[in-house]
């Protein structure tokens, strides 16, 4: 069964192997991939549907490439979510354009034998060449579960390896059985994976002979989850954690944010020395460095909002917070599911759409995607702290930052709001009835540092993407309607206001002056419809282009301190707190509904929001002012 590496010859060396990671959702199969691949992996999504694609690739010691491929997690191949479907099309090789894998590895959680072994065993009634990766043995052994590894291979009738995806040669094992891959014996196929009253002798057979104590084998820490899970306690600590969240966006950011600001101006002012005056020199000065550097700004901000939100997903802690809000959401009209949807949307409100297909329930999962928009994803973020930063004073309120308690309350006012117009929803629904969250709790772990790192790395190279491509090309856009036409001979105003951009916002500010905006605001709004924090940058260029050569000096902070109101930025703040300036998320809604019908209403409430919330928010700080 365990077959030399000599039988493989020289031509299977120079072949890459295409190996699937399937598993149980919590069971590393993730940390696995990491430490398999580590920053050689592609993020994506299948042809046709909104899940995640993950690949990378690793080397064997014997030189070979594998091609490793993260399947969505599932409980069975009998599917009852679209990621369930994936995963199983893809094992079955029934997935178009997707290639069937070479090798499964079915990756099994040594402290959750019970439920992992289910799906085990539907795989190796496939018939495919397959390994079994028992991951997480340290855990076991270090609590005294016992796991006969030969005998469970030999009762399986494929290869079994232990794994500890959290250390740095956790896979060495992995590695050298994938190099016997050749050699592995094929499992029997059956007519049909199986169903679960079907297996659950089986499993019960396996667990007697190799883990007799598997089901005695205590997972959780009832203590800490005495408090985390406390109607009461448990919520004031989501609060606590929330805000010492935000209060960390600002105080940890300051040093890295004021070194790239540095970095940039220091940028642009070689540039200017270098380069003859000219069009090109202000294109690269004015358009490029002004306007993208803007936007990188603001990276440390939204990589230490991640951070946090990493930690608490690699720690356990979030579903624990899905359960403990569940009560609380269903009194709105939202099923208990919608929890990490919603969170997710922080991060970005695309990826919140697209975990919402999670919920069965299509009122239930229409009304998540409904308000997903209105949490508050790091986009908004570059725009809320300029603001922040130019209109709220640098000042201690206690032990905590002003401006920390500032971006707080924002994030407190985006949750509050998509509960109201959830509750609204609710009033429109004919059945809105209750239905209790359903969902396995992981045990609680230390975050995995490794895990840590290539999760910021992928969202720093997303963001870092978005400023490359669309965000330049935008602002490039931007630049050239800000230049163009000319200004006429004896022009007194600034070039840019003769140009199609100043045109354009002079329109515009007919429309939002009610509120406070000027034309400089109001034409950033425009390319702020491809991308949020295109709004920053779109900003930086128009004020560099339509200010005095003092002005293109300065930071865009002190030029909007001097030139608007507070009313103004408070309105602004407002404005984005509800406005859809993400047409990607309109995109991801009418191929997640099929129907334009749903992105339309969106966008529709949305702007009717944020301009009554404007509208209020100008005319009530006026008065205030006064």
């Amino acid at each position: 069964m365990r077959g030399g590496v000599g039988a493989m010859t020289t031509e299977t060396l120079h072949t890459p192997l295409r190996v699937a990671l399937v598993g149980n959702p919590n069971c590393g199969k993730t940390a696995l991939f990491n430490l398999l691949t580590g920053a050689r992996q592609k993020v994506a999504n299948y042809a046709g549907v909104t899940v995640e694609r993950k690949v990378g690739t690793t080397k064997l010691p014997n030189g070979r490439t594998v091609s490793v491929v993260d399947l969505p997690g599932a409980y069975s191949l009998t599917p009852a979510t679209p990621d369930e479907q994936i995963t199983r099309d893809i094992v079955m090789g029934q997935r178009p354009g997707e290639p069937a894998p070479d090798a499964i590895v079915a990756v099994v959680d040594a402290t959750n034998l019970p439920m992992n072994l289910r799906l085990v065993l539907e795989l190796k009634r496939l018939g495919r060449p397959m390994i079994v990766s028992i991951n997480m043995m340290d855990v076991a052994r270090k609590r005294g579960l016992a796991i006969d590894v030969a005998r469970l291979s030999a009762e399986l009738g494929v290869p079994v390896v232990e794994t500890v995806a959290v250390q740095s040669h956790g896979h060495a094992a992995l590695l050298s059985q994938l190099e016997q891959q050749a050699s592995w014996p094929t499992p029997t196929a059956a007519d049909q994976p199986g169903s679960y009253a079907d297996l659950q002798p089986e499993v019960r057979r396996l667990l007697a002979l190799v883990a007799p104590g598997a089901r005695q084998f205590k997972r959780f820490n009832h203590r800490i989850d005495a408090v985390v899970m406390h109607p009461v306690w448990g919520i004031a600590l989501l609060a606590v954690l929330l805000f010492l969240m935000f209060q960390a966006v600002f105080s940890w950011a300051a040093v890295p944010m004021d070194a790239i600001e540095g970095s940039m101006k220091w940028l642009g002012d070689q540039v200017t020395h270098l380069m003859a005056e000219g069009p090109l020199r202000s294109l690269i000065v004015d358009g490029i460095i002004a306007g993208a550097g803007g936007v990188l700004v603001f990276l440390p901000q939204i990589l230490i909002l991640f951070l946090f939100i990493l930690v608490l997903e690699d720690s356990g802690y979030l579903p624990r917070a899905a359960f403990l809000l569940d009560t609380l959401m269903g009194k709105v009209g939202l099923s208990g599911r919608a929890f990490i949807p919603l969170l997710s949307s922080f991060a970005c409100a695309i990826p919140g759409i697209m975990a919402a297909r999670t919920i069965p329930n299509w009122r239930d999962r229409l009304a998540t995607i409904m308000i997903a928009p209105l949490m508050t994803c790091s986009a908004r973020l570059p725009v809320y702290a300029l603001l922040i930063a130019s209109f709220v004073p640098v000042r201690d309120v206690g032990i905590f930052n002003l401006q920390g308690l500032t971006l707080f309350g924002l994030y407190v006012a985006g949750v509050v709001s998509a509960m109201a117009v959830a509750w609204v929803l609710k009033r429109f629904r004919k059945s809105a009835n209750y239905q209790p969250l359903m969902l396995e709790l992981p045990p609680y772990r230390w975050p995995n540092l490794r895990n840590l790192v290539i999760g910021l790395w992928e969202r720093a190279t997303i963001f870092l993407r978005r400023v490359g491509s669309i965000i330049f090309a935008l602002i490039v856009l931007l630049w050239f309607l800000s230049n163009y036409p000319a200004p006429p001979e004896g022009a007194t105003e600034p070039p840019i206001e003769y140009s199609y951009a100043g045109q354009l916002g002079r329109g515009l500010e007919t429309v939002f002056k009610p509120i406070g905006f000027n034309w400089q605001i109001s034409i950033a709004l425009v390319p702020g419809l491809a991308a949020r924090e295109v709004a920053v940058g779109a900003l930086g260029t128009v004020y560099a282009l339509s200010g005095d050569e003092e002005a293109v000096t300065q930071s865009l902070h002190e030029v909007i301190q001097k030139t608007w109101s507070l009313a103004t930025a408070f309105s602004l703040i407002a404005w984005f707190v509800f406005a859809p300036q993400c047409l990607a998320t309109l995109a991801v809604v009418r191929r997640e509904t099929n129907s334009w019908r749903y992105p339309l209403i969106m966008a529709g409430y949305l702007f009717g929001l944020a301009y009554l919330a404007s509208f209020v928010t100008y005319h009530v700080t006026l008065w205030l002012t006064a």
